[in-house]
Parts: structure tokens; C-alpha cells; sequence
């Protein structure tokens, strides 16, 4: 891992309250493989009514926002409340980095607008992650 994959990994970390308990790429990792990856994460969101929003994150153009109460009806109870004390943390507290965050991972996870690997590897993961981090951390200082 270089310099800046340990920043932005050390960035998330810091975000997440500085007490995860697991791999910021091991957690995203655990969820895709919780909802079946990709397309089992693309058909909760088609059974949450938030199927045209999944499908902007996977295309090529804008990503459509989305709110704490889609996000908590599209992953569901169990799964927030599972990835929370993985974390460390209170749903609370992780529900906002997911609507933050997942739009923009599921993007770049899926460059070419479409579901290309339903499966990524943790190496996938953990350079979406530090891309996602990288970027939120160039709008936070001018870059």
C-alpha cells in the first residue's frame, strides 16, 4: 500500500470516529457480500422503490442523491445495525457516511455503467476507497 492509500485510509478511519474495528474495505466488503454483491445490493434497491436511483450510480452520468430513510429502507435494519458494530459505531453515525459515500463507490466500482464484476476483490474495494477518500478530502482543501 502507498503513502496516500495509508492517508485515506487512515482519513476514513478518522471519520469513523477513529475506532473502527475493521478495515474500512474489509466492512464495504462484508456488505456487498451480505447483499449478494452488486446485483443482490442492485435488487435490494429495486425492492426499496430506489431501483432508478442504484441505476445512476452504476451509469455514466450523474449520480442521484439519496436520503438517510432510502438508504435504511434499501440495506435494511439488520445490515445497518451489523455494519455498525463492526465499526464500532452507532447506525446513527453510519447511515450518513453510506449516503455520502455508496453513491460514489458503487460509481466507480462500476466504471463503464454497467455491473461488469459482481464480486470485486478487497483490492478493488480498498482503491475505490482511497479514490472516494482522496476526492473528499480535495474538496475539503481546494483540490
Amino acid at each position: 500500500m502507498g503513502l496516500f492509500d495509508s492517508l485515506a485510509k487512515n482519513a476514513l478511519g478518522s471519520m469513523l470516529g477513529g475506532s473502527a474495528k475493521m478495515d474500512p474495505a474489509a466492512m464495504l466488503s462484508g456488505l456487498l457480500n451480505e447483499a449478494g454483491g452488486l446485483s443482490g445490493m442492485m435488487a435490494q434497491f429495486e425492492k426499496a422503490g430506489l431501483a432508478e436511483t442504484f441505476a445512476s450510480w452504476v451509469g455514466t452520468g450523474t449520480n442521484m442523491p439519496i436520503n438517510a430513510d432510502q438508504m435504511k429502507a434499501a440495506v435494511g435494519t439488520e445490515n445497518l445495525q451489523a455494519l455498525a458494530g463492526k465499526v464500532g459505531m452507532q447506525v446513527h453515525t453510519v447511515l450518513p457516511l453510506l449516503t455520502q459515500f455508496l453513491p460514489q463507490i458503487i460509481d466507480k466500482l462500476t466504471p463503464q455503467g454497467h455491473i461488469h464484476d459482481n464480486n470485486p476483490s478487497g483490492s478493488q474495494i480498498q482503491s475505490v476507497l482511497t479514490s472516494v477518500i482522496s476526492s473528499g478530502l480535495g474538496g475539503m482543501f481546494g483540490g
